[in-house]
C-alpha cells in the first residue's frame, strides 16, 4: 500500500486543484472521489451545466429580439433533448480533462467513498491508505425546508432543475438567491411561467441593495414574477400538479399558488457525514461547518479542510484559492487568501457581480465613503448591443481606496475582474480612472464609475 504526503478527500474544484498544486510542489498525492467523475458539484450538477443551459436558453430568447436588427426568424423551436445532450457533453469533456491533468501531474485517483479511521489514515472500501496529511474538500449539497421532501420529479433541487425533459408550464422557485434566479431564468426563457417566492423583501441577499434592485427590475422585464416577503408553508401534490401555500411575512394572510414544478433553492449545507470526524474530535460548528485555523488545519493536527465545508462563501473559485493556499503552506511556502477580494457573480441576464463591501455594510460600520456610479444606458457599446440595463457602482474611502465594487449589467462577471485586481494591488479609483480603456467597450463604465467617485464623471 502506498504512503502519501497528502490525500485529498473530494475531487471538486477545491480538491482537484489542491491535489494538482501539491503534486507540482513535489508532494506524493492521491485524491479520493466517490461520485464516479471528477469535478464535484460545480462541474457535474452545478456551475457548469447551469451555465451551459443559460447559454442555450439565451440563444433561443435572443431570437425574439432580432427583428430590431432587421433579422427575421420563423419556425424556431426547442429540442430539450439536444440541449441537455450539449450540456452533458460539456460536463463529460471537462471531467475527462481533470482526469488527464491528474495523470499529467502524477496525482493518484482513488475511486470510492472515504472515511478517516485515524489521523494519518484514509479508508476507501476495505483498503486503508497511509498519509502524512489529509485534506477534506467534500463540498456542499442543497438544503430543503422543514416538511418539504425533494423528489427531483416535481419538487426539485438544482440537480433536478438541470435535468428536466420538458418545459414546465409553471415553475415556482423558492428562494431569490443565485441558484434560484439563474435556473428560473433558464426555464423562463424557454417558455415557462416562472414565479420566484422569497422570504425577504428583496432579491439576492448579501448583494448591494441598489444593485439588487436593478437586477430585479431587469429580470422582471424578462419574464420572472417576484413574490417577496413570503414564506413557503407547504407543498401538496394533487392530480393536476402542485399546490403551494405561502404565508405573507408579518401578516396573518395565506396565499395559494398552483404549479407543476417547484424548485427549492434556499441554500446549501456542508457535506461532512460519513467521514468519522466526530469520533476523531474534529470541531464542527453548529451550522455543520468544519472549523479551521489560518493554515486550514482542523482541531486535529494533520487534518485540513477547505472550500464549502468550512466557513466562508460557498464559491468554486474560493475553494480553489483555499486549496492552493493550504498545500503551499504544507510545502513550506506562504499560502494566503484575501477573502475581501473574492468576487461573486450571478450569471443571469443581466449579470450581477460583486466584490468587497456593500453600501449597507459601510453605513452600518460608520465608515466614511464616496459612491461612484455609471449607468450602462450612457455607454456607447451597451447602446450598440442593446444591453443597457444596469450600472457599475464603486465605493471608495477618502484616499480613493476601493472598498467595494458592484455591477449589474451585461458581462458583469468579466468586468468585475478589473476592480478585483485593483483592490488586490491597492490601486485607487484615480488610478483605475487614469487607465486608458478601449472605446467603445463595456469596460468604459468601470472607468466612468471611478471618475464619478471623485466627482469627475465625463459622460454622466
Amino acid at each position: 500500500m502506498n504512503t502519501y504526503d497528502l490525500i485529498v478527500i473530494g475531487g471538486g474544484p477545491g480538491g482537484y486543484v489542491a491535489a494538482i498544486r501539491a503534486a507540482q510542489l513535489g508532494l506524493k498525492v492521491a485524491c479520493v472521489e466517490g461520485r464516479g467523475a471528477l469535478g464535484g458539484t460545480c462541474l457535474n450538477v452545478g456551475c457548469i451545466p447551469s451555465k451551459a443551459l443559460l447559454t442555450s436558453s439565451a440563444k433561443y430568447a435572443e431570437i425574439a429580439h432580432l427583428s430590431s436588427h432587421g433579422i427575421a426568424v420563423e419556425g424556431a423551436s426547442i429540442d430539450i433533448g439536444a440541449m441537455m445532450g450539449r450540456k452533458d457533453k460539456i460536463v463529460g469533456d471537462l471531467t475527462k480533462g481533470i482526469a488527464f491533468l491528474f495523470k499529467k501531474n502524477g496525482v493518484d485517483l482513488i475511486e470510492g467513498w472515504a472515511s478517516i479511521p485515524a489521523a494519518g489514515q484514509v479508508k476507501v472500501g476495505e483498503n486503508i491508505h497511509e498519509t502524512k496529511n489529509i485534506l477534506i474538500a467534500t463540498g456542499s449539497e442543497p438544503t430543503s425546508l422543514p416538511g418539504i421532501e425533494i423528489d427531483e420529479q416535481e419538487i426539485l433541487s438544482s440537480t433536478g432543475a438541470i435535468e428536466l425533459d420538458s418545459v414546465p408550464e409553471h415553475l415556482v422557485v423558492i428562494g431569490a438567491g443565485v441558484i434560484g434566479l439563474e435556473l428560473g431564468q433558464v426555464w423562463a426563457r424557454l417558455g415557462a411561467k416562472v414565479t420566484v417566492v422569497e422570504y425577504l423583501d428583496r432579491v439576492l441577499p448579501g448583494i448591494d441593495g441598489e444593485i439588487a434592485k436593478l437586477a430585479q427590475r431587469a429580470l422582471s422585464k424578462r419574464g420572472l414574477k417576484f413574490q417577496l416577503g413570503r414564506a413557503l408553508k407547504s407543498v401538496d401534490k394533487t392530480g393536476a400538479g402542485l399546490t403551494l401555500t405561502v404565508d405573507r411575512v408579518g401578516k396573518d394572510k395565506e396565499e395559494v399558488i398552483e404549479a407543476d414544478k417547484v424548485l427549492i433553492a434556499v441554500g446549501r449545507r456542508p457535506v461532512t457525514r460519513g467521514l468519522g470526524l466526530e469520533d476523531l474530535g474534529v470541531t464542527i460548528n453548529p451550522r455543520g461547518f468544519i472549523e479551521v485555523d489560518g493554515t486550514f488545519q482542523t482541531s486535529v493536527p494533520g487534518i485540513y479542510a477547505i472550500g464549502d465545508c468550512v466557513p466562508g462563501p460557498m464559491l468554486a473559485h474560493k475553494a480553489e484559492e483555499d486549496g492552493v493556499a493550504c498545500v503551499e503552506t504544507l510545502a513550506g511556502q506562504a499560502g494566503h487568501v484575501d477573502y475581501n477580494t473574492v468576487p461573486g457573480v450571478v450569471y443571469t441576464d443581466p449579470e450581477v457581480a460583486s466584490v468587497g463591501l456593500t453600501e449597507e455594510a459601510l453605513k452600518e460600520s460608520g465608515t466614511e465613503y464616496s459612491v461612484g456610479k455609471f449607468a450602462f444606458m450612457a455607454n456607447s457599446r451597451a447602446r450598440s448591443t442593446g444591453e443597457t440595463d444596469g450600472a457599475v457602482k464603486v465605493l471608495a474611502d477618502a484616499d480613493g481606496n476601493i472598498l467595494g465594487a458592484h455591477i449589474c449589467g451585461a458581462h458583469g462577471g468579466d468586468l468585475i475582474a478589473e476592480l478585483v485586481l485593483a483592490m488586490t494591488k491597492g490601486a485607487t479609483v484615480a488610478e483605475v480612472a487614469a487607465t486608458c480603456h478601449a472605446h467603445p467597450a463595456m469596460g468604459e463604465a468601470v472607468k466612468e464609475a471611478c471618475l464619478d467617485a471623485m466627482g469627475r464623471a465625463i459622460h454622466a
